[in-house]
């Protein structure tokens, strides 16, 4: 065997996927019964339910060109986000993708010239919201125009209010500043001064209206982060990708997404229940079948088991996060978007009614909601959260039937300044280690750590680098603590 990676979650299985098509022998061995890691979906009589609820991006460059993902299908959310705040909700979206920041702008100012469309009544104001069909991800997608417009809520509201919910001129100074951070190069904001994303919102130059209204509750569900302590450039990556593509959601659940990148690896590569209790550089111990040798070795585990097989590597925080899923007889009409709580009411971070995003994750005719708790949730956490969700969606939830209760303690590696993006993948000739731990704390980071590591083991085999010693080498705990 050429590389042993050590874990089937998506960074071990996308760097499976490089160095096989380079024709290097690879063997992925799994601990548990599934691939996935925390990508993974629970199937409850028909409907399809995520542990752990992660956000995509159609803007992630990996979803589009990974190998193994010709199949996937995105399935976006309505574009923009809705916010609920003075109990009515404010549609968010974001600038025009594939053009520039100047012409973008010219399309700002034609839009403040423009006559103002008359303000929607109530009799239109219950108006469900269409279904928004699904994107293959290798399609080249949009985002939104709009950035704060009017939507469906219950209630009545001054229509001064309903037509500049943030301030006067907001809507065009929130545009353009998300219109410039997508099209700002990623080598720039990684060159921005860095400190906590909530202490950087302050110096952005927008109302504090606009940036608790909106920026705080987007950035907390984008980075799973309430407290907004992550490093304020994976921030700005964050809002970049929002204001550059469309959120969405893997067809068929989370789960899809590795089960597809297992199932186009050559067959024999992935082994599950196989738990790998050792490494080095040249071979690695498993519970079950022993030592199998190997040129390398790449561990593609989670933060924690990474620091198991390769003692002094650094364990980062996490950032809890519970997912509770419902389904009920009278959906709410929010259509297909993801629902913010601006003004952070109760436990629930965002929402959506997930079966008018994805169909295929509910029986026909049934509704799946699907709300995210950030950090530790309060003891009667249904309770709390059907609370929160009536007012949220302006509605009853006492019928509404609990489906599950995902509770994740480690779901998400925290990014605290001084965040380094770009941690060492290579820690010894033959010793390498990938993961959202080594990059940003998201799929794209996950994918892209994969492919520094697999670039890494094939300029070695290539350089013809010694990958092992004549003795079985121990992983050599100074070196991996530098990392």
């Amino acid at each position: 065997m050429d590389v042993v990676v050590v874990g089937a979650g998506v960074a071990g299985l996308c760097a499976a996927h490089r160095l096989t098509s380079a024709g290097v022998t690879t063997a992925v061995l799994e601990a548990a019964p599934r691939v996935g890691g925390r990508m993974s979906t629970e199937k409850i009589d028909g409907f399809r339910l995520d542990r752990i609820g992660q956000l995509l991006f159609t803007s992630y460059p990996q979803l589009g060109h990974g190998p193994g993902l010709d199949a996937l299908v995105l399935r976006p959310f309505a574009p923009g986000v809705l916010l609920h705040s003075d109990g009515r909700h404010h549609r968010a979206g974001a600038p025009a993708a594939g053009g520039s920041a100047r012409s973008a702008l010219h399309a700002v100012r034609a839009f403040a010239s423009a006559p103002r469309p008359p303000v929607p009544s109530r009799g239109r104001a219950g108006r469900a919201l269409r279904p928004v069909p699904p994107l293959r991800a290798r399609a080249g997608t949009g985002p939104a125009t709009a950035l704060l417009d009017e939507a469906p809520a219950p209630g009545p509201a001054p229509a001064a209010d309903r037509a500049q919910p943030f301030g006067i001129g907001t809507p065009l100074r929130l545009r353009a500043a998300l219109t410039r951070i997508a099209a700002t190069p990623v080598e720039r904001l990684m060159t921005r001064p860095e400190m906590p994303a909530g202490q950087a919102l302050a110096a952005r130059g927008l109302p504090a209206r606009t940036v608790d209204g909106f920026l705080r509750p987007l950035l907390s569900a984008l980075l799973c982060d309430p407290d907004l302590t992550t490093s304020s450039r994976c921030a700005d990556l964050a809002l970049r990708a929002f204001a550059a593509g469309r959120l969405c959601l893997p067809e068929g659940g989370a789960e899809v997404l590795p089960e597809l990148l297992a199932s186009t690896l050559p067959p024999g590569t992935v082994h599950t229940g196989v738990r790998v209790t050792s490494v080095s550089t040249n071979a690695v111990t498993t519970a079950e079948h022993g030592e199998i040798r190997c040129h390398a070795v790449l561990v593609a585990t989670g933060a924690r088991t990474a620091a198991e097989l390769l003692p002094g590597l650094r364990v980062p925080d996490f950032h809890p996060v519970t997912v509770v899923h419902h389904t009920t007889d009278e959906p709410p009409r929010t259509g297909a978007h993801l629902l913010l709580d601006a003004e952070r009411g109760g436990p629930v971070a965002h929402t959506a009614v997930v079966s008018r995003v994805d169909p295929a994750r509910a029986p026909a005719g049934r509704t799946l909601v699907s709300s995210t708790v950030l950090g530790e949730p309060p003891a009667d956490v249904d309770a709390a959260v059907r609370r929160h969700l009536a007012r949220l969606y302006g509605t009853s939830t006492g019928r509404w039937e609990t489906l599950a209760v995902h509770h994740s303690a480690e779901a998400v590696p925290a990014m605290r300044p001084p965040h380094d993006p770009r941690r060492p993948v290579r820690l010894l000739a033959g010793l390498y280690v990938c993961g959202d731990h080594r990059d940003t704390s998201t799929l794209q980071g996950a994918l892209h750590s994969a492919h520094r590591a697999a670039a890494a083991i094939l300029a070695d085999l290539g350089a013809g680098r010694p990958m092992h010693s004549a003795d079985p080498h121990p992983t050599a705990a100074p070196r991996a603590a530098a990392a």
